[in-house]
């Protein structure tokens, strides 16, 4: 496991990291330009992981400027319960692990890879042009943010 850099905000320790980045949440991805893309992602060993290829201009964008920055949230407006992380530091293009790209996909479309829709299986694992982005984050920002619902 990479070591994550705590910043500025008080972590905490009730606020579970492991468990809420390990559930199928969309991450969204700002790289410089600006740009911004909603991503499906896998945490693993403290790193965020990702899948770009021929169909995304990410390589290029990492190219210019590795620095991006992360954020996976959650609002129920229901309950309050409102939980955000937000990372950031350089992300790297690597090479393509097919193993890791199914313990991703099966975070989203379920363990049945025979009802995953044919662009995920020929149009990931087919395609030689899918690699992985992994951001090791540098800062790491767990927080908190619920509040109590009060009815009328």
């Amino acid at each position: 496991m990479h070591a994550v850099q705590e910043t500025r905000f008080e972590i905490d320790p009730s606020f579970e990291l492991e468990a809420f980045l390990e559930q199928p949440l969309v991450a969204r991805v700002a790289t410089a330009g600006p740009t911004l893309r909603p991503v499906w992602y896998l945490w693993d060993g403290g790193c965020f992981w990702w899948l770009t290829g021929r169909w995304a201009r990410l390589s290029e964008l990492l190219d210019d400027n590795p620095r991006v920055a992360v954020v996976v949230d959650t609002c129920d407006l229901a309950t309050g319960r409102v939980l955000q992380v937000t990372a950031s530091g350089e992300a790297r293009i690597v090479p393509f692990d097919p193993d890791r790209a199914c313990r991703k996909l099966v975070r989203y479309l379920g363990p049945d890879k025979e009802l995953w829709d044919e662009g995920f299986t020929s149009g990931t694992f087919g395609d030689p042009s899918t690699r992985f982005v992994r951001l090791a984050p540098t800062t790491i920002r767990p927080r908190d943010l619920s509040f109590t619902v009060r009815s009328p």
